[in-house]
């Protein structure tokens, strides 16, 4: 029992290093509104070019040397099929470490749905935040549920998979089960099948997952 303990435990520590490792086509928007294509990698390990900020590395192709680019830099990215804008902590909120950072742009409606993966909290605890179980999506940014995380160590620092929604990042705010319906169904609004399901409970923030996957099955299919 004790081995299989131990093997879990190294499975948690060792999923989020391989994913941060990978190079992925991709490109930024600088603060000047220019797009550069190249490779990306989102969620690089080492020192921070500016402390308290979120950052990735870049190359202009695969022979070339990558640099860092901190959310200070840059607008936004794309990795594959996956965008990301440079966000603050909304209101009361701290995002450990990181005053500003990269938010997944989950659904790009009037209404935009975001996905964060930060720490929050104090101290030097460890936090994984969980790769596997119901719900996975793409990115490495969706997971079980907004909110949840493995803490492993003291200190109280997490890491979470925190979901956002507002018109932009200025004005997002937490999603959460209290409120789960009534902002899904707004975002949802032009597909009453389904908000009638969002309504009926037949989704909630632990299948959010299926419900954005649902959600543009349904809109697909008036194309």
């Amino acid at each position: 029992m004790y081995k299989r303990v131990l093997i879990i435990l190294s499975f948690l520590f060792i999923t989020p290093v391989v994913h941060a490792q990978k190079w992925q086509p991709g490109s930024f928007t600088d603060m000047k509104g220019n797009k550069v294509t190249g490779l990306i990698r989102e969620n690089p390990s080492g020192k921070a070019p500016i402390r308290d900020e979120g950052f990735i590395e870049f190359k202009d192709n695969s022979k070339s040397n990558p640099y860092k680019l901190s959310a200070s830099d840059i607008k936004s990215f794309i990795v594959g099929q996956d965008s990301f804008v440079v966000a603050h902590a909304p209101r009361n909120e701290n995002w450990s470490k990181r005053e500003l950072d990269f938010v997944k742009v989950a659904l790009n409606e009037d209404v935009r749905l975001y996905v964060a993966k930060v720490k929050t909290g104090s101290g030097s605890g460890i936090g994984v935040s969980p790769e596997f179980g119901g719900g996975i999506g793409t990115g490495g940014y969706s997971g079980a549920g907004g909110g949840i995380a493995i803490n492993l160590g003291g200190g109280g620092g997490k890491i979470r998979t925190t979901w956002y929604y507002g018109a932009n990042t200025a004005e997002m705010q937490q999603l959460t089960p209290i409120n789960f319906k009534d902002i899904m169904s707004d975002i949802m609004g032009d597909e009453p099948d389904v908000v009638e399901k969002i309504q009926a409970g037949q989704f909630n923030l632990a299948s959010i997952d299926k419900l954005i996957a649902y959600f543009k099955q349904v809109k697909a299919s008036h194309k």
